[in-house]
């Protein structure tokens, strides 16, 4: 089965469009029309639709309010510089290295040193 990922309103949207070209189930927060709602209805959305989000909001990425194993997934890009190709280059990378399947439900952070990928402890 392959990934579907919703793609927050604070990243480029070309990222969407990389993300299809590969083949992924990919929608944007801005093309649902959700840009602007507050971040507990939107991540409830998101959910409802099994959707990994895809995000430089630090605070989806919350092990506190979001652990893992509780919803579908989060990518949280932290690129070194706040740019389309930054952000970009970091969304190539994650494809690369992540194996969605196998990280399901799992807070994957993207840096330009590679992937920090926390788990459910249950298994």
């Amino acid at each position: 089965m392959s990934a579907r990922i919703k793609v927050d309103e604070d990243l480029p949207q070309q990222i969407a469009e990389l993300l299809t070209g590969r083949g992924i189930d990919a929608t944007t927060v801005v093309g649902q029309g959700w840009q602007g709602l507050p971040d507990g209805i939107l991540w409830k959305r998101v959910q409802a639709g099994g959707r990994w989000l895809i995000t430089g909001d630090k605070g989806f990425a919350d092990l506190r309010l979001n652990p893992p194993g509780t919803h579908a997934g989060v990518i949280l890009l932290r690129p070194q510089e706040e740019s389309r190709r930054a952000h970009l280059e970091l969304v190539e990378a994650a494809l690369d290295l992540l194996d969605f399947e196998n990280s399901r439900g799992a807070v994957v952070v993207v840096t330009h040193r590679g992937l920090r990928i926390r788990r459910s402890a249950k298994k």
